[in-house]
């Protein structure tokens, strides 16, 4: 029996809806992306920076060569996505991702350190970021708050664990050895359920998103404005028309901002704490600790993201970001230095979460993977000069204070432009031969 018919026979018997094994999938997936996040980054900088001789923006800027690298790959990862479905697309990421997280500790030298971490950022920030939160919201649409809750939690669990596993490996085997035993992780936890358990779509086994009897057709979801989806998620904006609304680019650049947040502390945590005078092992307890306030926090923001309309919601995760950023000005001893980083996480499990949810929330179903494409890159070039501009100023000034008071100034900006821009409403009406739910228009404005 193929793989193929395990799927199905498995969708149309479980004794629960199947979008939440589609959602442990996902879960899988974004867990083990892990691997090349910017907090499993931050525990190799203190130690490859002093074994190699290497300055910590030479390091950081692995991130941001990556997160350049994933605003080129993002519309392609998106039509991928939409053309072939999340399986396909996840599938040979997580091979990807597991092959290049082995080969950095055989071949370490600073271009081949760009390219292989740099792979590993384009896979996290384009097809996984883009394939699983495409595939959750097609499977969830009055639950996709709390759905896209869940596997925001997923991450922030491997948020967690992945750099305290790295540190353990780190403190026993060495950096070099770390990262082989961090690729084989990400092989042995994502492979079998993105093979076995991963299908695109509800109603490609004969299912209806959140398990409903009945189509959803007045809405995604009450209590905000939607755009209105069909049974076959035909309805909604395709890339093209979605990039003629003001709420496109406000969704992409708020998330860049916020991004630009995200990156400057998760890749710079550890270090600062480190300069701080506190020890390496509860600076890496303290990315735990933030990366368990994340998942408690992507919860939270999603079941908040289904009471609230989404911009009040985005707003709201927004500020509290930026307003906890400042409180690692204070941070000089260890009490501090987790309640800060979990405070911190708190408001970084919302960005794991709003962006889907406003996204499907405003454009639909239709074209998710074209035009989370088109949203990815603002999200990228975020994270990739937020992680490059902390560790010059880190260069110049010999400390991270003066970061920090810039985050909290974009968080604001951010939570403005979101909360002041309408969302798009109604989709343009199409003919039929746009119905078709990959019309080759849909990445038109990407060639």
């Amino acid at each position: 029996m193929n793989s193929s018919n395990i799927r199905y026979r498995l969708a149309r018997r479980t004794p629960f809806y199947y979008g939440w094994a589609v959602l442990l999938s996902a879960g899988a997936a974004v867990f083990v992306r892990n691997a090349a996040a910017s907090l499993t980054l931050s525990v190799f900088m203190f130690p490859m920076s002093e074994d190699l001789g290497w300055s910590r923006t030479l390091l950081a800027g692995s991130a941001s060569a990556g997160g350049i690298a994933a605003m080129f790959a993002a519309p392609v990862s998106g039509y991928l996505v939409d053309r072939y479905g999340p399986r396909a697309v996840l599938l040979g990421a997580t091979l990807l991702l597991g092959f290049t997280t082995m080969a950095i500790g055989w071949w370490i030298t600073p271009i081949s350190f760009y390219i292989l971490f740099g792979i590993g950022r384009v896979i996290f920030a384009a097809p996984v970021q883009i394939g699983t939160g495409a595939v959750v919201s097609q499977w969830f649409i009055r639950r996709r708050g709390r759905a896209n809750g869940i596997l925001g939690s997923s991450h922030s669990v491997g948020m967690g664990l992945m750099p305290f596993f790295a540190q353990i490996l780190i403190n026993t085997v060495g950096w070099r050895e770390a990262w082989f035993w961090l690729g084989i992780t990400v092989w042995a936890i994502a492979l079998a359920p993105l093979l076995l358990l991963m299908i695109s779509k509800p109603e490609d086994v004969g299912l209806k998103p959140d398990g409903d009897g009945d189509v959803v057709g007045t809405g995604e979801r009450s209590g905000t404005t939607v755009s209105p989806t069909s049974e076959d998620g035909s309805e909604g904006w395709t890339l093209r028309d979605a990039l003629h609304t003001p709420a496109l680019w406000i969704v992409g650049l708020s998330g860049g901002l916020m991004f630009f947040v995200h990156a400057s502390v998760n890749i710079h945590q550890a270090a600062f704490l480190r300069d701080q005078g506190i020890d390496a092992t509860v600076a890496a307890g303290a990315l735990t600790s933030l990366a368990a306030g994340s998942a408690v926090g992507a919860i939270v923001w999603g079941v908040i993201a289904e009471r609230l309309p989404i911009r009040f919601a985005y707003a709201g995760v927004a500020l509290f970001t930026g307003g906890v950023a400042l409180l690692f000005l204070i941070v000089d001893n260890t009490a501090l230095a987790f309640i800060v980083a979990t405070l911190f996480g708190f408001g970084l499990g919302g960005l794991l979460v709003v962006p889907s949810v406003i996204v499907a929330d405003y454009f639909g179903r239709r074209s998710l993977g074209a035009v989370r494409g088109f949203t990815e890159p603002w999200i990228g070039g975020g994270q990739a000069v937020g992680a490059l501009g902390a560790g010059l100023i880190y260069d110049v000034s010999g400390d991270y204070r003066a970061v920090f008071p810039i985050l909290t100034a974009f968080a604001i900006v951010s939570a403005a432009l979101i909360l002041f821009t309408p969302a798009p409403g109604k989709a343009p009406a199409t003919d039929p031969v746009a119905h078709d739910p990959n019309p080759t228009d849909l990445t038109a404005a990407d060639d």
